[in-house]
């Protein structure tokens, strides 16, 4: 199966040519502020793609996901959304994850430690492709001199070893790096300047 993985659009969803594939992935951050017109438009976009299967996930800008989940998903038609939950696609495990470690008071920000090490036990140890909305530590995180991923991220990563880990939410970060066996993938969409100007990442499974 072909997949399609894009991350951070940022309501600049309709600047990209999406290539054809079997699944689309988009790695949360799809809107600036989770408003209701934000959502309703990236539904449409999600509608004009001929893809199988569309997952989505939401990220730290996707806020009315958290303040007012029944509402956003009800907005969200024509994709199937994960939050911390799985879903297989012919024998393929997907668990999707919109949480990131808490900075400043955004969307599914967790501290670092404990909470976010709960979150993380909840993804089962058979997935084979893995989304979140934020990197694991050392992986697509380098921004302003540091590494700013999740170290507990990481260490449930090294414990379960998925195939693929899709991610964005440092633009900076865009590219491919390898944990062991793990591929794992910044598929920011947009750069630091929020510009749309990284390539959709494409890989077969």
């Amino acid at each position: 199966m072909k997949f399609v993985c894009m991350a951070d659009t940022h309501e600049l969803h309709h600047h990209f040519k999406v290539p054809k594939g079997d699944v689309y992935i988009n790695a949360g951050d799809f809107t600036n502020l989770g408003e209701k017109r934000a959502i309703s438009s990236f539904n449409e976009h999600l509608a004009s793609l001929s893809h199988d299967y569309k997952i989505v996930i939401a990220g730290n800008h996707d806020m009315m996901f958290e303040k007012n989940p029944k509402l956003a998903k009800s907005l969200l038609k024509n994709c199937i959304y994960l939050e911390n939950t799985s879903i297989e696609i012919e024998g393929i495990k997907i668990y999707g994850s919109p949480h990131t470690p808490w900075f400043y008071d955004w969307a599914f920000n967790l501290q670092r430690g404990k909470p976010l090490q709960e979150k993380w036990a909840l993804i089962p140890e058979d997935t084979d492709i893995l989304i979140t909305h934020g990197p694991p530590l050392g992986h697509g995180d380098f921004v302003k001199n540091s590494s700013e991923g999740c170290e507990d991220l990481l260490h449930r990563i090294q414990e379960i070893k998925p195939k693929f880990h899709i991610f964005g939410h440092i633009h900076e970060g865009y590219g491919i790096t390898k944990e062991g066996k793990t591929t794992c993938i910044n598929a920011s969409s947009v750069d630091e300047n929020y510009k749309p100007n990284n390539e959709p990442f494409i890989f077969e499974f």
